[in-house]
């Protein structure tokens, strides 16, 4: 596999790939990235300029997706539109980026011949009861909640078709909520850290008792290129860490280990339809694949990630006070 073109690879879980893919193989990397709010030009820095190249472009632009997608081995395909509260208050970028997107992305693919593999979420399956033991595995039937998850089942749906219709060559996976370096200060964990950081006091949904099953995006990234070798063609593979930590006990976590009282935080107004419970079994991936985390530990990957956002203000400092003004003048 000479050249994989990444999409949405300037964006927090795409560029973590991107870096792994080039610290562990010898491929070279053509990003595909739109440069929206949610990308990055600085999380590429660091890539070596003889392996990797940014293009920016409209995953929704067929004459460019269809001669990037022919002269690549394999297609990982992570662009999309995925906050859940800007879904809320405009969803039709994400039928415009979710779907029409990937819709553009596989009839090059078909046309092409090339390899693809498709990132989603656990989030297409709904949610769970708090009390429920049970986890999301890959028979469990699609339930989306918000504009976001809808659109991103869709995408799903979308891929596996194309794989029956047209026989592409292409593997899904669903992963659980990441953490890690270049995720942008809009969500819940790195908008958390930053706020200790700028000496503003963090924020917590309702009562945080929603629960999340967490994962590094370091993990992800070894998970994804995992599927990428060694999937089985039109399969579905689920990614977990096993790291279900409610939302409180997350910022609790993060206080704690910033050095700063547990307790030192605002309630505000949870956002509509919030999901209570994500969980997923990856069983069938590590013990088909042999896929198996590092970050077992989710104090130390949060601990690992707190150190990051510390190191790399020059990173996330230029849009901590627009994001905050928007947050704020919806009383957030």
């Amino acid at each position: 596999m000479g050249q994989i073109l990444v999409t949405g690879g300037a964006g927090f879980i795409g560029s973590n790939f991107v870096h792994h893919v080039l610290e562990h193989r010898e491929h070279s990397v053509v990003v595909l990235d739109s440069m929206t709010y949610a990308a990055n030009r600085a999380s590429l820095d660091r890539a070596d300029p003889e392996r990797c190249r940014l293009v920016e472009g409209d995953i929704c632009d067929r004459g460019l997706v269809h001669d990037l997608v022919g002269a690549a081995d394999a297609v990982v395909h992570f662009a999309a539109e995925s906050h859940n509260d800007n879904s809320l208050s405009d969803p039709s970028p994400f039928v415009r980026t979710n779907l029409i997107g990937t819709f553009t992305l596989l009839e090059a693919v078909r046309a092409t011949g090339t390899r693809f593999h498709h990132i989603s979420t656990d989030e297409v399956f709904g949610d769970l009861e708090l009390d429920d033991p049970a986890k999301f595995t890959e028979q469990t039937p699609y339930n989306p909640s918000s504009p976001y998850s809808s659109t991103k089942a869709g995408s799903d749906l979308l891929v596996r078709a194309w794989v029956r219709s047209y026989g592409i060559e292409a593997t899904l996976s669903n992963c659980s909520n990441n953490y890690g370096p270049y995720q942008h200060v809009e969500k819940f964990i790195p908008r958390q850290v930053t706020n200790v950081l700028s000496g503003i006091r963090p924020k917590l949904y309702g009562e945080g008792k929603n629960v999340r099953d967490w994962i590094h995006a370091e993990d992800h990234s070894s998970a994804v290129l995992t599927v990428l070798e060694k999937g089985r063609m039109g399969e579905t593979y689920l990614v977990g860490a096993d790291g279900e930590v409610d939302n409180l006990t997350v910022l609790r976590t993060i206080l704690r280990l910033m050095g700063r009282p547990q307790d030192e935080f605002d309630h505000v107004v949870d956002r509509p339809g919030h999901d209570l419970r994500y969980a997923i079994d990856g069983t069938r991936t590590r013990q088909e694949l042999g896929w198996e985390p590092r970050f077992t530990d989710f104090e130390a990957g949060l601990a690992d990630t707190i150190k990051w956002y510390r190191d790399h203000r020059d990173w996330w400092e230029p849009v901590k006070a627009a994001t905050e003004a928007k947050y704020a003048a919806v009383g957030q």
